[in-house]
């Protein structure tokens, strides 16, 4: 379907023709900047410890600003974001509130009720919801009841507190509507649930990131009282920005102080003066604003408004950031604007998808506005972070052999699709390539930019190796870019009928980069069966697959070699599609294809000198540990590890074929010779008048394998594929060694401390394996069409094609947020009464997995990021 051409869509286009800069503005303020590593300047790199939550109020960052409902340019230079008080809390509530990895019993955690409601490319309309609490937040309680928790128990959340169980808490709606591309309109929408009126506060926040008490600037950047404007405003001056103006309704207070660490709180050492980033809290909390009325200039600024809201009405705060002296910041084009903005947002989505199941739309619209306002300004330059800056302290000599010394070259200073702008307000590669995959849909442009920026020479490491994530850019995460380039590329050729060749070329040159590395780095005995350690699935193993491989083996791992057989086909197509209109690629498609033949025929055990990773009593892949001696030990996992194998798979028609003469002639060759030195071929039912399959599971195994794919008992739960075969429910233990080691299903939170334990393989529904496995479904459906049916699900006695199956999964993983026959969502298990009221039934959370038999969300609540797919299969099944 191509995309019509909305309001919203032409401000796209003027933006990409450089007309106008419609991002220059959006919601690129992290929402956790404290706790991470790029703030970390300790001895022992304790992140968590270094900079906690507490000090986060009062100290400066030196790498970014983080904020509530936030608003910033694209470089973090000014920031807006929310400050609220009920009159009981010890602070102002400046930013959400959440456990360290350390104290949740599930790893660190965010313990907040906020929701994404609205959002557009440009950012030309933005909506969040943050429910707050009118009685003091249990920030002591959800510490220690997370820490009295075991790992067997659940995560005690907000909702289980009974703070909101009589409907004492406000909802506070942010809105954004640009008016231009700096001319930003804010409406601040507070509504008291309860059925008695409660007192609120309310400080619209402004402020300068601080790189003055780090290094050389122009001049320092002011924000200055405005006395002469009608309407009340600050002028902001700032030499990287330029001039603003920010108005606002006539509050009680002008409240201004320094963006500065307080150094009497923290260290008790004297403060030079007393106006500090926290002096907000003591002025608003304790009431005294003697030394507030002395200050009209400073770094952070804001207007203090007080309202007593009456029981089930909303007050209303109306704020403007803009370029221009404005005579009348909120005339009657105020509002109109917003009530315009938001209809071209509908407008925009509609546009994209004509869907007529209004359930379906919506959430597809709600997935859409959490991709989007996980943008955030990520900032973070090794070599300087190494060294420090002398303006305020150098760091420990440890740090030199620490984490991530040998990444000197990685310099960040990018807006990114976060993950979770909490929990993960970094990137991670292989999450980034699908949240591009989804953000194809609305924004290409974007999409395109963001996958390109990890082959940058900023990012990419002069090996070729791609930086995984924050706390281990040396860690090796899935290489999944290749991948969602082809999808990207498909993406907006069907939506726009524009085949962009240039940027697959781009993306191709630099991931053949990458790919030498992979072959270079990860294949230690040169069989073309891969490790990859980590590879992104954090406990899925026996074992932490990172490090410290048990008995001094290799272990072979089926993921990292399918992974492998996937990126090969990956750049195999890429470079098919570049040589149908540049035949000196069609060498290259030869290369990958060659490749990939070499790695189907080791994991297959097809060369009769190799033992492979198949078993042929249970019909199924296996990772196998290699010692030293020669001999191996499989480790007979029935999970994901072994399914990915199904996922390297392409069909290649016959027109393509024909359309090239070298490539069909080396395709012959290698059948030919292959055929002549093995007993068993990869390339089969082939011939010169058909079109060619390359699957690194032959039919035969494929038929056996989705067996156990499409068996309820095993992967197929009601809300799509588990991560580990429901078998495990009874405990699998191995040897190695002299050492006990276990795996067990686990369908909800991980009871496992590898890796932090926020995130659990073991069983639980995640999303983008889901999409890689029916993307796989597809290519064969379209190779073997009606001739490869199977029973589905196992046991029902229906035989199905892949056609019918490949919608059915997309509609199961759909139902984990659509409401039930007794109006529950899945997702929500655990609050189904809560979220039957109708202040939050139509809420949707994104989790970052979900349990493996009930749908329930698990891990991170917002990661609208990969979770976001669940756009791309509603496009799909409607």
């Amino acid at each position: 379907m191509v995309k019509k051409n909305t309001q919203e869509q032409k401000r796209l286009d003027a933006h990409y023709a450089q007309e106008e800069d419609w991002l220059h503005w959006g919601p690129y303020l992290s929402e956790r900047q404290w706790g991470t590593v790029r703030e970390d300047y300790s001895v022992n790199g304790d992140a968590w410890g270094y900079f906690p939550h507490d000090h986060a109020r009062s100290r400066m960052y030196r790498w970014g600003e983080d904020g509530l409902a936030g608003f910033t340019d694209r470089y973090c230079n000014v920031c807006f974001g929310l400050a609220l008080w009920n009159g009981k809390d010890n602070i102002l509530k400046e930013r959400l509130f959440g456990l360290t990895g350390p104290e949740g019993n599930h790893g660190e955690d965010v313990k907040e009720l906020y929701y994404y409601l609205e959002n557009t490319p440009t950012h030309s309309y933005m909506k969040h919801l943050y429910k707050y609490p009118q009685n003091a937040f249990p920030y002591d309680e959800m510490v220690a009841k997370n820490r009295s928790r075991d790992r067997k128990q659940q995560e005690y959340e907000l909702l289980d507190t009974g703070l909101f169980d009589k409907n004492e808490y406000f909802d506070v709606v942010t809105e954004y509507a640009k008016a231009g591309p700096d001319d930003i309109c804010i409406r601040i929408s507070v509504t008291n649930r309860n059925s008695k009126s409660a007192k609120l506060h309310v400080l619209p926040t402004l402020w300068i990131r601080n790189f003055w008490s780090i290094r050389d600037m122009p001049f320092k950047p002011q924000i200055t009282q405005n006395k002469k404007s009608k309407t009340p405003s600050v002028h902001i001056n700032h030499p990287y920005t330029g001039e603003y103006n920010f108005y606002f309704e006539q509050p009680e207070h002008f409240l201004f102080t320094e963006n500065e660490t307080n150094d009497q709180r923290l260290y008790g050492q004297p403060n030079d003066h007393p106006y500090k980033k926290d002096f907000f809290h003591d002025t608003v909390i304790k009431a005294d604003y003697k030394l507030a009325k002395k200050k009209t200039e400073g770094t952070k600024f804001a207007p203090h408004y007080q309202r007593d809201v009456p029981a089930g009405e909303t007050v209303v705060f109306k704020l403007r950031l803009s370029k221009e002296e404005l005579e009348a910041a909120f005339n009657e084009d105020f509002d109109d604007t917003f009530d315009t903005r938001f209809q071209e947002c509908l407008d925009f989505y509609e546009g994209i998808n004509a869907i007529k199941d209004p359930e379906a739309k919506a959430i597809q619209r709600q997935a859409f506005a959490g991709l989007l306002w996980t943008k955030q300004y990520y900032n973070y330059e090794v070599e300087q972070w190494l060294k420090g800056d002398p303006k305020v302290s150098t760091p420990p000599q440890s740090r030199t052999s620490g984490r991530n010394h040998n990444w000197k070259t990685l310099r960040n200073h990018d807006i990114h699709l976060m993950p979770d702008k909490w929990e993960y307000p970094w990137y991670a590669a292989w999450d980034s390539a699908f949240h591009c995959i989804t953000m194809a849909y609305i924004d290409h442009e974007f999409a395109k930019k963001q996958l390109l920026l990890f082959t940058k020479e900023w990012y990419m490491a002069p090996n070729g190796q791609i930086p995984a994530y924050e706390w281990n850019f040396s860690d090796v995460n899935p290489p999944t870019q290749a991948f969602a380039a082809l999808q990207i590329y498909k993406i907006e050729r069907d939506s726009t009928g524009y085949e962009d060749i240039d940027f697959l070329k781009r993306i191709f040159n630099k991931l053949s980069l990458n790919f030498t590395w992979w072959v270079n780095q990860e294949d230690k005995r040169q069989n073309n069966v891969f490790q990859g350690g980590f590879l992104g699935l954090d406990n899925i193993g026996v074992f932490d697959r990172s490090s410290g491989i048990p008995g001094n083996a290799t272990l072979e791992q089926v993921d990292g070699t399918s992974w492998m057989a996937l990126y090969c086909l990956n750049m195999l197509e890429i470079a098919i599609k570049i040589a149908l209109v540049d035949p000196s690629y069609e060498e290259m498609a030869t290369k990958f294809f060659g490749h990939f033949i070499f790695i189907a025929e080791a994991l297959n055990q097809l060369n009769e000198e190799y033992e492979g990773t198949w078993d042929e009593k249970e019909g199924f892949f296996y990772d196998k540990l290699v010692f030293e001696n020669g001999n191996f030990q499989p480790i007979k996992v029935r999970s994901i590890v072994g399914l990915m194998s199904l996922v390297a798979v392409l069909h290649i028609s016959k027109t393509t074929l024909d359309r090239l003469p070298n490539f069909k002639y080396s395709i012959n060759w290698f059948r030919k010779y292959r055929k002549e030195n093995l007993k068993y071929p990869v390339i089969q039912e082939y011939s010169e008048d058909s079109d060619l399959l390359l699957a690194l599971v032959p039919k035969e195994r494929v038929k056996i394998m989705l067996n156990a794919v499409f068996d309820e008992k095993e992967f197929l739960s009601k809300h799509g594929l588990r991560s580990l075969s429901k078998v495990h429910e009874k405990v699998y233990r191995i040897d190695i060694d002299g050492t006990n080691y276990e795996i067990k299903y686990e369908p909800a939170e991980s009871e496992s401390s590898m890796f932090g334990g926020n995130s659990n393989w073991r069983g639980p529904v995640w999303l983008p394996f889901n999409y890689l496995f029916i993307t796989a479904i597809k290519e064969f459906r379209d190779y073997y069409g009606k001739s490869l049916e199977v029973e589905y699900p196992k046991g029902s006695g229906k035989i199905m094609g892949l056609n019918d199956i490949r919608n059915d999964l997309m509609k199961r993983l759909l139902t984990l947020f659509q409401e039930d026959e007794d109006g529950n969502r899945p997702v929500n298990e655990n609050y189904q009464k809560m979220y039957k009221d109708p202040h939050f039934k139509d809420l949707i959370l994104f989790y970052e997995y979900f349990h493996g038999d009930t749908g329930r969300g698990l891990g991170a609540s917002h990661q609208t990021g990969w979770t976001a797919l669940i756009a791309n299969m509603i496009h799909e099944i409607y």
